[in-house]
């Protein structure tokens, strides 16, 4: 599994112009499912993403979580996660999990998150979105579930 993290001061995700997920501090979080990925890819990446020091403490130090804040996490889907462009200018998406894999990994990592008692707010899976967000710091972290 691959995750964009950006720690926001806001984001919200519009379908047909309609917001369908909102959130203020927190983390919007990108994720893609690889074709290969287990249950223990989705452990370790919902663990890594709710318990991230990336918010400031009172030093100004990316020393908190976004638990530690009372922050809220918005999930949205992106299968693009793992577009490979090195052949050509057309990205292929081979590695990406077939969309029913995708959903149900996806599906629990949102209730992984949810049971850790974090506020989370989604995306719609396989929908056309409009993400939109205010990018704390800038702050992005790109965490891989390969890197075990």
């Amino acid at each position: 599994m691959r995750t964009v993290v950006q720690r926001v001061k806001n984001a919200s995700v519009k379908i047909e112009n309609k917001i369908v997920g909102k959130i203020n501090q927190g983390l919007l979080v990108l994720l893609a499912v690889h074709e290969n990925d287990g249950q223990k890819d989705i452990d370790w990446l919902v663990n890594k993403v709710v318990s991230l020091r990336i918010f400031s403490d009172s030093e100004g130090k990316m020393n908190k979580s976004v638990q530690d804040v009372n922050g809220s996490i918005l999930i949205v889907s992106q299968f693009t996660l793992y577009g490979d462009c090195t052949k050509g200018n057309r990205p292929s998406f081979i590695k990406s999990a077939r969309p029913e894999k995708a959903n149900d990994y996806y599906e629990k990592f949102i209730a992984q998150v949810k049971a850790m008692k974090v506020p989370v707010q989604t995306g719609k899976f396989q929908e056309h979105m409009a993400v939109s967000l205010i990018n704390d710091g800038p702050t992005t972290i790109i965490i891989d579930s390969d890197n075990l």
